[in-house]
């Protein structure tokens, strides 16, 4: 099942963000090679700062999802104010499986 990670960042958790981005790429490296990571990316402020993360992972169920979350250097770090899992199905432009 895939699952749609939407984390708001706390305010004024730029530099958080900054000094933890080298571990959380390579934690969504790792999610990548093992092919639980449909997507990712941040979401942007007025200014176009980074202000939070949209992530789409493939997990069994909502438990799954919600262990990768909090396996997420980010969210170890106390980035975000808030996270929502839901669940989600890609319908539109979905890559064609490999």
């Amino acid at each position: 099942m895939l699952f749609a990670l939407i984390c708001k960042d706390k305010p004024g958790s730029l530099q958080v963000r900054v000094d933890t981005r080298p571990a959380h790429v390579a934690f969504l490296e790792g999610l990548n090679a093992d092919r639980t990571l449909a997507f990712a990316g941040p979401f942007l402020d007025a200014d176009g700062k980074p202000n939070g993360t949209l992530a789409v992972v493939e997990a069994p169920d909502l438990a799954g999802a919600q262990a990768l979350s909090a396996a997420d250097p980010y969210a170890k770090a106390g980035l975000f104010e808030s996270v929502e899992i839901r669940q989600w199905n890609w319908i539109f432009n979905k890559p064609a499986a490999s």
